[in-house]
């Protein structure tokens, strides 16, 4: 039996065709849409080391039956959507160090 993690991993092309890797931290579905909060995957180390530590939300939008991610543009919407990721992050890493 197979009980390794194995992470959400997806590979997003920006405006350049330059591939960007993420790894999906966490979803929220809302009545406002589902969103994704996503962070960064790097090749090296060294990359790693110099990432600022930021993650990204991102919203799921359907596109002709084709999954599509956008920004969300609306600064109230994302700060939101941050304070319920980052209850979630907190949840999720708090244990009781007794």
């Amino acid at each position: 039996m197979d009980n390794e993690f194995k992470p959400d991993l997806l590979t997003l092309i920006d405006e350049e065709n330059v591939e960007h890797n993420f790894e999906i931290l966490d979803t929220i579905e809302n009545d406002k849409g589902v969103f994704y909060a996503l962070y960064p995957v790097y090749d090296t180390p060294e990359e790693e080391l110099n990432d600022s530590g930021e993650y990204y939300i991102m919203e799921v939008i359907d596109e002709d039956g084709e999954q599509q991610l956008a920004e969300v543009e609306d600064d109230a919407l994302l700060d939101e959507l941050s304070a319920v990721f980052e209850k979630h992050f907190e949840e999720m890493f708090d244990y009781d160090e007794e």
